[in-house]
């Protein structure tokens, strides 16, 4: 233990983190920067900070505050003590409604600030897009602002208070008429009066440099206002008082498109007169095609809501905004499950910016440059030609109202020569945004990315004032060193060139990053919606943090790991890292992120790519054996007929404790039962006759179907039948050389040297890892299904994880064998089986409400949209929960994740089971979701085809 580290261990009560993963956690924030700590603080109260600063003071430490890590330019990241304000120090303290305040920590969530004041009718203006995970700490560090600026301003306008702790230990109350200036500070004021009125642009987004123009006379000398903005290097803040607005009791969204960005630039000023709360555009271009059948016609728009007392009056408002817009097509939305999913597609803009539409990648840096909005669309006009002139490509979107614009940029930052080129870019851009009178930062701070350019904004006698501006506060410069004065190069310290140059040998094909591991991890930006607290309608991603709150448990905190393990300075012993493991060890692989992530990080394949690795050559744990090869034991099971000898024992608590301690099995699970009779038998043992007319479909025996769960299979085929299709099975014979099991084959000697065996998805070895075994089960299926692949039937899968493996996980493990590519596209679920191959069948009306959750990989791959039509045909009124049910095959049953797991089933799944209404069917398509809920609830879940077979049964 280091000298530091022992006196922050004695001196405060609050975690102390030196070891490799604090550490690691930590590197990076949402920008292209990297700085390794050398450790990491949750305090949990002020006392806890004065101590951090008093030790690191003494030892010459820097100190660098971080809220939630979501920073743009760098500036939540240091090499000394960072201090981790989200664990303990993030209470909202108090809120009161009649003088429209509340008191709050810095580590306060955005959002949970939100619903505590939404009952009031109240809210906090500046709402940046990460508002589900953003701190208000961070928030008035960087001064953020978000969509609705043009109404309520930014975070510096809604700041009353702030108690700051300085680097030498002096507590200050900030606020106006010079209340808590540290001594100097006022002295320094008066002495450039001159250079503070004029020396600083006027415009609605100037966020760039200190904003010491707060501190005139005439603006009421506010101290706390100056103090946002300054990206912690003047003093650290510990609580706040924030105002807080009316909310508009109703919205309208008005959608207008135009032919293009700079046209849809052009306009944006002109509707401020109108009041409205947001104006913000986007470029059809960051719009993925599935989303854009829901906007206007236009290659641009620009999002304008309205607020009114009525809805009526929102409308009203938001069709004058129409009026006054000269556009290519218009949309009013009034509906605010509407809006909603309108606002997402603007929401999620900052991750799928990331990937350019060849899937290239863009990155950070020239995030949110603002100019005067009466110049945006000249301005936009500039920077393309100047993209162009650097053969660079970029979309903007952002804050059209305010003049500010987002962009992504895909800079080469793994090269020399490109990252030369990114230095060219950015001296020149600097210039431009000056020219058009504008400010290098309209939203997410200078930090790294830009506080080297500064000079070029202000000229050298403002830089040389911001510098004594920090003198007066840090004299020791002690605080986030290197940020706003005395800059790092803004091509220093960039993330990636710690990454190995040479592709990583790894298993998965990785199709979407050219085979490249490293690009896969690279993937992750640090945007961080993997660390919202809540479920947003079907949405999954991360179980895991939400049971833990975690950031080793969130998926970008696993990336950042993995990222660390490439570049081996801080994780040293690559796939062999127990940090790395320890992390991923509570990773469902629910595949959440794979589709709720902007830039769809797929923690759920580098897990098993991880663990892949990890264990060659080596023993693994005792559940990856048991519950890795649950076929091949249920498979021994049925051929040996030994089901209920199985089942006798396992209802013996004894015998099943040490079965379980043996299989590292959690202790506190029960072993399902094994059916009497497998889905096969039972097929077997059908007439021949039954079900010969229609068009075929063939049903896929899963493991779970086949041993565990029965019923669902003879249901489907009921069903299926029903609708007038013909059901078949795979083959089970596989040939030595020859194809059999198709009904043409005639040799008595392939038939009788094939061997029997079963089609199987590999599911379980790839959750578990075990990826060499799964290419040879994956193999040996696409042998069975080759006669099939030579039909035109489609493979229908009932149990949701199956089929996400054979669309996704098949495909990506055999990229070179082009039968994987052919059954994948084949896959369908049993609701598209229906609405694909029976159009016209009508289910029976049941005419009752559901509950239950959308099966994870179903929402994550296969997508639920025919599953909602066909529940609807059916009368199944309701909607299903987000979020996962915490057993996730193999997950839930493993030894040391049954807390977790309970927590991941409480989140969404029990609540919404308990507060169903009397009669509801209570839906669970997953193996995993019924045997969650019947363990824990003492509920019986049911696939959708029991549900519809049922009712067939008694019509």
């Amino acid at each position: 233990m280091t000298d530091l580290e022992a006196a922050l261990r004695t001196a405060v009560r609050g975690e102390v983190g030196f070891d490799v993963t604090s550490r690691a956690l930590t590197t990076m924030d949402a920008s292209n920067y990297r700085r390794v700590p050398l450790g990491v603080v949750a305090p949990r109260d002020a006392d806890d900070v004065a101590a951090v600063l008093e030790v690191c003071r003494a030892r010459g430490v820097p100190v660098v505050a971080r809220g939630g890590g979501t920073s743009i330019a760098g500036q939540a990241t240091g090499t000394g003590v960072v201090l981790d304000f989200t664990r303990h120090m993030n209470r909202l303290v108090s809120l009161d409604r009649e003088t429209r305040t509340a008191v709050v920590q810095p580590g306060l969530v955005l959002d949970r600030l939100q619903r505590a004041a939404a009952p009031h009718g109240l809210r906090f203006g500046p709402d940046p897009s990460t508002h589900s995970r953003c701190t208000l700490g961070g928030m008035i560090g960087n001064n953020s602002c978000g969509s609705h600026s043009v109404a309520w301003g930014t975070t510096a306008d809604s700041v009353r208070e702030l108690a700051v702790l300085t680097a030498r230990g002096k507590r200050l109350r900030l606020g106006q008429e010079w209340a808590g200036a540290p001594e100097g500070l006022r002295e320094l004021v008066d002495g450039d009066l001159a250079r503070l009125r004029t020396g600083f642009p006027d415009l609605p987004r100037r966020i760039s440099g200190y904003a010491l123009d707060a501190l005139l006379p005439e603006r009421g000398a506010d101290v706390a206002r100056s103090f946002c903005g300054s990206e912690g290097t003047l003093g650290v803040l510990t609580e706040a008082v924030v105002r807080l607005v009316e909310a508009p009791r109703a919205r309208a969204l008005a959608v207008l498109g135009y032919a293009d960005e700079a046209g849809a630039a052009e306009a944006a000023a002109g509707l401020l007169p109108l009041g409205p709360l947001t104006v913000e555009g986007m470029a059809a271009d960051l719009v993925p095609s599935a989303s854009a059948a829901g906007l206007p016609r236009g290659g641009a728009w620009l999002f304008v809501e309205t607020g009114a007392d009525t809805a009526a009056e929102a409308r009203t408002r938001a069709e004058a905004v129409v009026r006054a817009a000269d556009v290519v097509d218009a949309l009013v939305v009034t509906d605010p499950a509407g809006q909603r999913a309108l606002w997402r597609i603007r929401e999620d803009a900052s991750g799928t910016a990331t990937r350019m539409p060849d899937s290239s990648e863009a990155w950070p840096g020239w995030e949110d440059c603002a100019v005067p909005p009466v110049r945006l669309g000249a301005y936009l006009r500039d920077f393309r030609a100047l993209l162009s002139a650097h053969d660079l490509r970029g979309t903007p979107y952002g804050h059209f109202g305010d003049g500010c614009i987002h962009v992504r940029i895909d800079f080469d930052l793994l090269t020399d020569a490109g990252v030369a080129r990114f230095r060219r870019f950015s001296e020149e851009l600097a210039d431009l945004v000056v020219a058009h009178g504008g400010s290098l930062s309209g939203e997410h701070g200078d930090g790294q990315a830009r506080a080297e350019l500064l000079p070029r904004m202000y000229g050298a006698e403002t830089i040389a004032l911001f510098e004594r501006a920090k003198a007066v506060w840090d004299p020791d410069d002690l605080l986030n060193p290197g940020m706003l004065v005395r800059p790092a190069p803004l091509d220093s310290n960039l993330r990636f060139s710690v990454l190995p140059r040479e592709p990583v040998d790894v298993t998965f094909g990785y199709p979407s990053d050219g085979g490249d591991f490293s690009a896969a991890v690279r993937r992750c930006v640090g945007v961080a919606k993997c660390r919202t607290t809540s479920v947003a309608g079907s949405s999954v991603m991360c179980p895991s943090f939400r049971a833990t709150g975690d950031e080793a448990h969130s998926t970008r905190g696993r990336a950042r790991l993995l990222h660390e393990m490439l570049a081996g300075e801080l994780v040293t012993d690559g796939w062999r890292s127990t940090e790395v493991r320890d992390a991923l060890d509570l990773c469902l692989s629910c595949k959440g992120c794979r589709s709720d992530c902007p830039v769809e990080v797929d923690m759920a394949t580098y897990k098993a790519e991880f663990l892949h690795h990890h264990y060659a050559g080596r023993r693994r744990p005792a559940a990856h054996y048991a519950m890795g090869w649950l076929p091949v034991w249920l498979r021994w099971a049925a051929r040996t007929r030994t089901a209920p000898v199985v089942n006798a024992l396992a209802s013996v608590r004894p015998l099943a404790a040490v079965a379980k301690r043996l299989g590292g099995i959690a202790g506190e699970r029960k072993v399902p039962r094994l059916a009497g009779e497998t889905f096969s038998g039972w097929w077997r043992r059908r007439p021949a006759e039954a079900g010969r007319a229609g068009d075929l479909v063939v049903l896929w025996p899963d493991t779970f179907t086949e041993h565990l769960s029965p019923s669902v299979g003879r249901a489907a085929v009921r069903v299926l039948e029903a609708a007038g299709l013909r059901v078949a099975l795979p083959p089970t014979l596989r040939a030595r050389g020859g194809r059999v099991g198709d009904g043409t084959t005639k040799s008595p000697t392939a038939l009788l040297t094939a061997r029997r065996s079963r089609v199987c998805c590999g599911l379980t070895y790839v959750s578990t890892g075990q990826l060499d075994r799964a290419r040879a089960v994956m193999r040996r299926t696409l042998d069975l299904m080759a006669p099939v692949l030579e039909t035109s039937a489609p493979v229908v899968v009932l149990e949701p994880s199956c089929a996400a493996a054979l669309r996704t996980d098949l495909p990506e493990l055999l990229h070179d064998d082009p039968r994987a590519a052919r059954l994948a596209a084949r896959v369908v679920t049993f609701a598209e089986a229906l609405e694909r191959h029976a159009p016209d069948w009508t289910p029976p009306a049941l005419g009752r409400p559901v509950t239950g959750q959308t099966h994870c990989h179903q929402h994550a791959v296969l997508g639920d949209a025919a599953d909602r039509r066909l529940r609807e045909a059916a009368g199944l009124t309701g909607e299903l929960t987000g979020g996962c049910c915490g057993l996730a095959g193999n997950f839930g049953f493993e030894d040391g994740h049954y807390e977790v797991s309970a927590a991941c089933a409480e989140d969404q799944l029990l609540p919404a089971v308990r507060e169903a209404p009397d009669g509801a069917v209570v839906l669970a398509d997953g193996f995993s979701c019924r045997t969650q809920l019947e363990q824990l609830a003492g509920v019986r879940g049911r696939h959708l085809a029991e549900v519809l077979a049922e009712a067939l049964e008694g019509e």
